[in-house]
């Protein structure tokens, strides 16, 4: 049972954080493919026009307005899709931001505000759809992560921490999900071309459009991997990374980013990248 793979007769999908970026890339991928995706973000106007790009397309969008860190937000999504539209077949959770932080100036706001929408935001999507597909025996969850999460990097305190808490989550809930029929995913992009990673000031290896991205998660979503990472050779580095000591690790990091020559002093703050964008 917990190798259900998602199809299109089998139910809608919902994307959330599907306003711009991987979400909304992925959102007009699965279309293309004729899946029903509900999509959800605190931006009607920009799902209103991506519910328009679709037209013509094999599968169709529909908008769902919410906002992540809103549970009763979630609910109301959940009994929309489930009342008004038909069973939830996959959940795409994506919604996310990235605040930059440095040490010499920590903000309380950079990290309650991350792991608001990274991590709650996540739960608050979580409970209606585990709740609904237990109740259905069947379902399919693909949680957006971030190679990000599997170590520390420069400025990437707050964002690098909610994704790894939500690596961690996924492999802890696969083992009841397995038993309840539902199959969960996580996904670990690595760099991707988005209006957020056009501000870095840094190198950005192995750089992929978010079309590209899409068509990555699309890909791994039919596959049985757990773990939806991509492209491989540079989150395979990041991975291979930790096995390292952790004074060659830093050392290592530094020399990429050139981050130890950076002063502290009249820096200007750099985006960097993550799937919500």
């Amino acid at each position: 049972m917990h190798d259900f793979i998602a199809h299109p007769e089998d139910g809608i999908v919902w994307i959330s954080g599907a306003s711009s970026g991987i979400g909304r890339a992925l959102a007009l991928q699965l279309a293309a493919e004729g899946y029903r995706v509900a999509v959800t973000a605190r931006d009607h106007e920009k799902l209103a026009e991506l519910q328009a790009q679709a037209n013509g397309l094999a599968g169709s969008i529909v908008v769902l307005d919410g906002d992540v860190t809103d549970p009763e937000d979630m609910e109301h999504v959940l009994a929309s899709i489930e009342y008004e539209h038909g069973t939830l077949a996959l959940a795409i959770f994506n919604a996310g931001v990235y605040l930059p932080v440095h040490a010499e100036e920590l903000k309380r706001d950079d990290f309650e505000q991350s792991f608001a929408v990274n991590v709650q935001g996540v739960v608050n999507c979580l409970i209606p759809t585990v709740r609904h597909m237990k109740a259905k025996g069947q379902g399919q969850i693909a949680i957006v992560s971030s190679a990000t999460g599997y170590g520390g990097l420069p400025t990437s305190a707050a964002y690098g921490a909610t994704k790894a808490a939500l690596i961690n989550m996924a492999e802890s809930l696969k083992f009841d999900l397995d038993k309840m029929g539902i199959r969960i995913q996580v996904v670990t992009p690595g760099f991707v071309d988005t209006p957020a990673t056009r501000k870095n000031e840094f190198p950005m290896p192995s750089l992929i459009s978010a079309e590209e991205a899409a068509a990555e998660i699309s890909a791994g979503l039919k596959s049985k991997r757990f773990e939806i990472t991509f492209p491989k050779r540079f989150t395979y580095t990041l991975k291979l990374l930790k096995l390292v000591p952790y004074n060659l690790y830093f050392r290592l990091i530094n020399r990429a980013t050139g981050w130890r020559e950076r002063p502290l002093e009249g820096r200007r703050r750099p985006v960097t990248p993550h799937p919500a964008e």
